[in-house]
């Protein structure tokens, strides 16, 4: 304990470089959430070492709350484990990287921009902890941790105490803070939870054992949740820390209907800051866990982790250094021009203008005749909720995008837009299938298309892992992409029939589409934020090497009322 004390009074040598009377302060940032927050299948790590921005974890890391006998007590966990240590990913299992690094690494870089410090020397270096668990739904992260409750199935129980450990690190925070000189208070909270709670038909799930609250008023019910969860938690950290005023909360946007109401909650609580959704990083499809397996699709790789973190740290640091009124880049209005063949619809944009972006991310379309059905993420519907077919969408302006129809709306037909779906694009139909190479001692499969697809392949292809899916006798196939060659001029798809859904089979003759991990759409800001870290696993992609880019991609929405 003494030599861990020594060196980080050492070390605040180097946090203090403006005068010696200035008390260097410790600033938390305390993060909640499920499995995209405790880095689940997020590996191998890319943070493994002190990246030297002086950033800090506790030694028992930055997941806080672990299973076991003080799961449920975690004022019994041992106090040195809660001596302080620079900031790095460190895997557990099955878990890997988390946001910490890219979110607190990018704010320190922030600030010593706007500080026009010369290094990396601080005086104010953050803490990160986390305290939640993967798969959770938001009343078993809250005080009434739920997941104590006996109606809990059992393989789901775990101990509970997330909440309350997430206070008890504070606690912990302001006694290492003290023995080091220092003032300790928390400048953000951080939310990552959603997916648990999303209901099979688009509503709302409350608890394990109550039923779906359909939409809209399970978009209302998680809306209150998140608003009154953010007001108890800021309210109980901040008697611990003795800060005055309210705590800060931002959140991304999880996939499915819980995701739009996070938006709603930011609409109604000024102190709920959305980032915006997550989509364009890549997924746990490109990860590998320690006994070989790859990861799921619904996590994130190592590389999208920390490249979220830094999206995160970036908009942190806008709204909580600079007094910026972050927006998400979101619609504002939809509407007909005049000769009801086009709907213009109006964008809140960060950093205008806008871009349709296919190079990066794959172009998304659904093909139907004479248009689409589906086209850069967006979907029109009429009044009966039928889909409209789109021939083009293009950018209109700095802050606008013009969707052209195939033919104009009826005077008085009501009609939505919608954004976001995880088609890509038509392949064709399956020539043939055949045995493929071994690889790492399995059987792999080879699906032979009847054409060459590899330049609208590309995108997926720099990206990582990409699926392909078709429908035969009503049922849904689906496989993992990692390879794709050109032979005799057709494209040829390489898979692990392991990764085959339900273990159905392609066959020859079925027509089958690309797909992303996530829904998603081509349209994005022109953000020049730079990144503190570039891609570090060369494993999958072609992006190893290349800063992350900072954009900000639209949020997914669903049916937005048309003008009339």
């Amino acid at each position: 304990m003494r030599l861990v004390r020594a060196s980080l009074l050492c070390l605040l040598a180097l946090w203090s470089p403006i005068a010696a009377e200035e008390k260097p302060s410790l600033t938390g940032i305390w993060m909640m959430g499920q499995s995209l927050g405790d880095g689940s299948e997020s590996l191998p790590l890319v943070t493994p070492e002190d990246t030297g921005w002086g950033n800090l974890a506790f030694k028992r890391g930055v997941r806080t709350w672990l299973p076991g006998a003080d799961a449920a007590k975690p004022e019994q966990r041992p106090a040195d484990q809660f001596d302080l240590v620079p900031l790095r990913a460190e895997a557990n299992g099955g878990l890997g990287e988390t946001v910490a690094n890219g979110l607190a690494d990018h704010l320190q870089a922030a600030l010593a921009r706007k500080e026009k410090r010369p290094d990396k020397t601080t005086n104010r270096p953050f803490l990160v902890a986390f305290a939640g668990q993967g798969g959770r739904q938001i009343q078993e992260l809250s005080p009434a941790d739920l997941s104590t409750d006996a109606r809990t199935p059992d393989s789901r129980r775990h101990g509970g105490g997330y909440y309350r450990t997430s206070l008890d690190d504070a606690r912990r925070a302001v006694l290492a803070a003290e023995r080091l000189g220092m003032k300790f208070r928390i400048e953000a909270l951080y939310w990552m939870q959603g997916e648990g709670n999303g209901g099979p038909t688009g509503g709302i799930v409350p608890t394990r054992w109550d039923a779906e609250i359909p939409r809209p008023a399970g978009l209302e019910w998680y809306r209150d949740q998140l608003i009154a969860y953010r007001k108890q938690w800021s309210n109980d950290l901040a008697a611990i820390t003795g800060q005055p005023g309210e705590i800060p909360m931002f959140t991304y946007q999880t996939l499915g209907p819980a995701g739009e109401a996070q938006l709603m909650a930011a609409d109604a609580d000024p102190q709920i800051h959305l980032v915006g959704p997550h989509y364009a990083v890549p997924s746990a499809l490109n990860s590998r866990r320690p006994d070989g397996r790859v990861g799921d699709a619904i996590h994130l790789s190592a590389d999208g982790e920390r490249w979220w973190g830094e999206q995160v740290g970036k908009v942190m640091h806008r709204v909580l250094h600079r007094g910026e009124k972050w927006e998400p880049l979101r619609p504002q209005r939809a509407r007909l021009d005049g000769r009801r063949d086009s709907i213009l619809v109006d964008f809140l944009v960060p950093r205008p203008p806008l871009v349709i972006d296919t190079t990066f991310l794959p172009r998304q379309e659904i093909a139907v005749k004479d248009g689409f059905s589906s086209l850069a993420g967006f979907q029109v519907r009429d009044g009966s909720g039928a889909t409209v077919t789109l021939l083009e969408v293009v950018v209109d302006g700095p802050e606008r995008v013009r969707i052209r129809l195939a033919k104009a709306l009826p005077t008085g037909e009501r009609w939505t837009v919608s954004y976001g779906h995880p088609a890509t694009f038509a392949l064709g139909t399956i020539a043939a299938i055949r045995p493929g190479p071994e690889v790492d001692g399995r059987a792999s499969e080879e699906i032979i298309l009847t054409n060459d697809r590899s330049n609208l392949l590309r995108p997926l292809l720099d990206e990582g892992a990409f699926f392909v899916t078709a429908t035969s006798d009503g049922k849904p196939l689906r496989a993992a992409i990692r390879e794709v060659a050109v032979e005799n001029g057709v494209t040829v798809l390489h898979y692990d029939p392991a990764t085959l859904r339900d273990g159905l089979p392609f066959a020859p003759g079925l027509a089958i589409t690309a797909q992303r991990s996530y829904s998603y759409g081509n349209l994005r800001d022109s953000d020049p934020e730079h990144a503190v870290f570039t891609f570090a696993d060369t494993r999958y992609g072609t992006r190893a090497g290349q800063p992350y880019p900072l954009w900000n991609w639209c949020v997914l929405f669903s049916n937005l009322p048309g003008e009339l």
